[in-house]
């Protein structure tokens, strides 16, 4: 493996975010108390300087690198750049949230971005080496920062049954991926592939490596029936670290699935079709008639989750391009929508009060205009009413399936939308209609208000001119 010029331009970005994890980790120790802003300045402007070098290094022909194992395309190209700006909202939002609890200190920033330099990993990995080196780098990092708070039990709590359920779903993937080892003799995905097409399903081996593989996918994204940790982390975690885990984490299991079932195992997607097909209707139901009895927003939002994976899967089954592009798109709209619901929770907190209860949303509109406006857009496109983007990316799914002639899967997805609208309109019920709880003023950063603004025009943007963003869907697939 040559560490020349070739082989390092296209992992510049992963190299960046390194350096500016490793900068702020040795910044951090000759800051004091006081200076602990400083550790915000530099992540903002690393991860903008990040953003920009991902822009001047993508584009052009496919490249794979260090003997096929990294890989570098439009998909990797594109991802990237969106999990670092959904990872920039995160940490504007955080900030006042951590100042005020005494929170804002390296670690924080250290381990959120050794979590986004793992996702820039899983995004552009070309073999199953590199892909769990990268998803147990995020994983580590998040399990930490859900137990970030060391005064709450419930932190503890949730930290300790993610890391018991991530070590399981991890477990089930490297036994997997060993299966798929035995099988074809490689961990690199384009020799992987060839294999496949070769022997088919005549491998017992290969079979039950597949079925192992989509058992880790599920637990990574979530997906009924391996859920049980989504609700009770989210619940757990602080606001921020719930932020961060329910958006840009999507995006990378996203490009997980997307390297190990279609770049790997393509050739068995009849196979896989199925299994996929049955863990996304078990996802819509469940998620949306169980978010409808949570007096809990995070647990709410969490079953909520639950069933946009069900959406992003329905993408994936079809096996063709315009498929693919819709569930990516769903993926990149979903993290956008989960980042700017739980900014606003972060942003009503205060010292000493968690925004976690429904009721806490009441009369937001009273309290302030600008960001029950927000919210309600966010609501609207999660639910998807038009002209947002969150019904946009319903509609290119919905048209996905239907095109494999799978009008029932399309019903069914349309009714449990029907029921999930509920739960999304009752929050704009509480925001508007009823009378607020709290009549304390909402305190928050010049930049939270602007990222959250950003964020929701976004929504409604995107919703009115979608080709912005399904264009660079389709060259991901074309």
């Amino acid at each position: 493996m040559n560490f020349d010029y070739a082989n390092l331009t296209p992992v510049l970005p992963e190299i960046a975010v390194l350096t500016l994890a490793s900068t702020v980790l040795l910044v951090d120790l000759y800051l004091k108390d006081h200076q602990k802003e400083v550790n915000h300045i530099l992540t903002v402007i690393g991860l903008l300087v990040a953003i920009g070098i991902t822009g001047v290094v993508g584009g052009g022909e496919r490249t794979i690198v260090f003997d096929g194992s990294y890989v570098r395309d439009s998909m990797s190209d594109a991802l990237k750049v969106l999990i670092l700006i959904v990872s920039l909202f995160a940490f504007i939002y955080a900030k006042d949230y951590l100042r005020d609890r005494n929170m804002l200190v390296g670690e924080y920033y250290v381990l959120g971005l050794f979590a986004v330099l793992g996702m820039m990993i899983m995004v552009s990995a070309y073999s199953f080496l590199t892909l769990y080196l990268g998803l147990e780098l995020l994983a580590l990092c998040l399990y930490a920062m859900v137990a970030f708070d060391r005064d709450s039990p419930e932190g503890a709590e949730a930290a300790m049954k993610y890391f018991v359920l991530g070590a399981l779903g991890s477990g089930m993937l490297l036994y997997g991926v060993s299966m798929i080892y035995g099988a074809t003799g490689s961990l690199e995905l384009g020799a992987v592939a060839r294999s496949v097409a070769e022997q088919g399903m005549d491998s017992k081996v290969l079979v039950f490596g597949l079925v192992f593989l989509l058992i880790g996918v599920g637990f990574k994204f979530g997906a009924v029936p391996f859920h049980m940790w989504v609700p009770d982390v989210y619940q757990g975690a602080p606001n921020p670290v719930v932020l961060f885990l329910g958006s840009a984490p999507k995006l990378a299991a996203f490009a997980l699935t997307v390297r190990i079932m279609v770049d790997g195992l393509g050739d068995l997607h009849i196979h896989w079709q199925g299994m996929l097909m049955i863990l996304s209707v078990l996802s819509l139901a469940v998620g949306n008639v169980i978010a409808i009895a949570q007096s809990n927003i995070k647990r709410m939002l969490a079953y909520s989750t639950i069933s946009h994976v069900g959406f992003i899967f329905l993408g994936l089954i079809g096996g063709s391009e315009g498929g693919y592009s819709a569930a990516m798109f769903y993926a990149i709209v979903y993290a956008f929508m989960a980042a700017g619901a739980f900014g606003v929770l972060v942003m009503l907190s205060r010292k000493g009060f968690e925004a976690e209860k429904l009721d806490d949303l009441k009369g937001l509109n009273d309290r302030d205009s600008w960001y029950a406006a927000m919210m309600a857009l966010i609501m609207f496109s999660m639910a998807g009413v038009p002209p947002t983007v969150g019904f946009m990316a319903k509609l290119l799914v919905l048209e996905a399936v239907v095109s494999l002639g799978l009008w029932w899967l399309a019903v069914i997805a349309v009714f449990f939308s029907i029921i999930g609208a509920f739960y999304y309109l009752r929050i704009i019920k509480l925001m508007y209609f009823d009378k607020a709880q709290i009549e304390e003023p909402i305190v928050a950063g010049a930049g939270a208000r602007v990222a959250l603004s950003v964020n929701g025009l976004a929504v409604l943007f995107l919703g009115l001119f979608p080709m912005v963003l399904l264009s660079v869907c389709q060259a991901a697939f074309g």
